[in-house]
C-alpha cells in the first residue's frame, strides 16, 4: 500500500498553558532520529473524528473529543524511504493538522514511536538542529 498510495494522516499540534509545542523523538522511518510532532494515519472505514479521537489516545494517552481540536490545514509529506527503512518507495502523506491544547500534567505518551519527548517554544524550534523540516513548518503556523 505504501508503494503504490498515499495515506492520510492526522498531525497533531500539541499545546500546553505556556504556548510550547510537543515534540518527540521518532524512532521509526520515516524521519527517524528527528523531533516531530505526535500522528498517526487514518486507518480505512474510520472517520476523522474517530481518527483523531484514536491518535490522541494512542499518542498523548489522553481522551479528547474531535471538537477539542482546531483544524490548521491539509498538507503533504514526501519522504524518500517507508517504515520498513527500504530506500526502493518512498512514504507520501496527505496529512490533516490539528491543533490541541493539553493540560501537560495529564500527558502519558507511550514510547513505542518516540524515544523521548520536550516541549518548543517557538523561538527554540529554529535553533533545534533535529526539528525536522514539516514539523518547523508547523511552528512558523503559530507565528
Amino acid at each position: 500500500m505504501v508503494k503504490n498510495a498515499p495515506l492520510v494522516s492526522i498531525d497533531l499540534v500539541v499545546k500546553n498553558g505556556q504556548d510550547g509545542i510537543l515534540v518527540g523523538l521518532r524512532k521509526n522511518e520515516p524521519a527517524k532520529g528527528f523531533w516531530f510532532v505526535p500522528g498517526g494515519r487514518i486507518l480505512k472505514e474510520e472517520r476523522i473524528a474517530e481518527a483523531f479521537e484514536r491518535v490522541v489516545y494512542d499518542e498523548l494517552g489522553v481522551k479528547a473529543a474531535f471538537e477539542d481540536g482546531r483544524f490548521l490545514g491539509v498538507v503533504e509529506h514526501l519522504y524518500p524511504n517507508n517504515f520498513t527503512e527500504s530506500e526502493d518507495f518512498g512514504t507520501h502523506y496527505v496529512v490533516l493538522v490539528y491543533e490541541i491544547k493539553i493540560n501537560e500534567t495529564e500527558l502519558s505518551p507511550p514510547r513505542n514511536q518516540h524515544s523521548d519527548y520536550k516541549w518548543l517554544s517557538k523561538e527554540s524550534v529554529e535553533k533545534e538542529p533535529n526539528v525536522h523540516p514539516y514539523t518547523k513548518a508547523y511552528f512558523d503556523w503559530q507565528r
